[in-house]
C-alpha cells in the first residue's frame, strides 16, 4: 500500500487540470478508485453527496498544496475545512501509535482515511514535500525529492521547460523593443 504522502498526491492528480480530465466524475468512479486502492470494501457504493465531499477533500489539498512552495505559514480553505470537519474520524492511541482513525466504513471512511493521511505525511516529513505544479494550467500533485524542496514543477522537461522558455522569450522581446528617446 502507498505511504500517506503518495495516496494524497494520487487523491489530488484524479483531476487533471490541464486536460480537464476527472477519474472521478461519478459515484460508481469514486467507489472504483477507493476500492482499488484498499480505502473501502467491494460492497461499498458511493453516492451522489460522497461524490460532492470528495470533489471538495481534493479541492481544498490542492490548493493547500500550492502553499507549500513558501515556507511561510497559510489559511485552511473553506472547503477543505468544511470537508475535513464532516468526515468521520478520531483521534485514537491503538497499538501505542496515536493517530487519526475513521469512525464509520464505507465511502466517507475511505475519505476519512485519506483525510488522516495529511497528519501522517506529516509525522513521517513528507507534508511540506508535497505540492502542486507551479506552472497554473498543469496543477499536478507531485512530492519534492529535492534536498533543498525547492523543486517548483512537476517535470522540468514539460512545465519548466515551458516556464523558463516563456521567461526567456519576454526578455528578449523587452531587449528588442526600442528604447524611448
Amino acid at each position: 500500500m502507498a505511504g500517506p504522502a503518495e495516496l494524497l498526491r494520487d487523491f489530488v492528480n484524479t483531476y487533471d487540470v490541464e486536460d480537464d480530465a476527472d477519474e472521478l466524475a461519478s459515484p460508481a468512479e469514486l467507489s472504483m478508485w477507493l476500492r482499488e486502492r484498499g480505502l473501502i470494501e467491494d460492497g461499498d457504493r458511493a453516492v451522489d453527496e460522497d461524490l460532492v465531499m470528495a470533489t471538495r477533500l481534493r479541492e481544498g489539498l490542492r490548493r493547500v498544496l500550492r502553499h507549500h512552495h513558501d515556507a511561510g505559514p497559510y489559511g485552511l480553505p473553506e472547503d477543505l475545512d468544511a470537508a475535513l470537519a464532516a468526515l468521520p474520524v478520531r483521534v485514537t492511541v491503538a497499538g501505542g501509535t496515536p493517530g487519526l482513525r475513521p469512525t464509520r466504513t464505507g465511502v466517507a471512511g475511505g475519505l476519512a482515511r485519506i483525510a488522516a493521511s495529511i497528519p501522517a505525511a506529516h509525522a513521517e516529513g513528507t507534508w511540506r514535500r508535497l505540492k502542486v505544479c507551479a506552472q497554473s494550467t498543469c496543477q499536478w500533485a507531485f512530492i519534492d525529492s529535492s534536498k533543498n524542496r525547492s523543486r517548483s514543477w512537476c517535470s522540468m522537461r514539460v512545465c519548466g521547460n515551458r516556464t523558463k522558455t516563456r521567461a526567456y522569450r519576454a526578455r528578449r522581446r523587452v531587449e528588442g523593443s526600442p528604447r524611448p528617446s
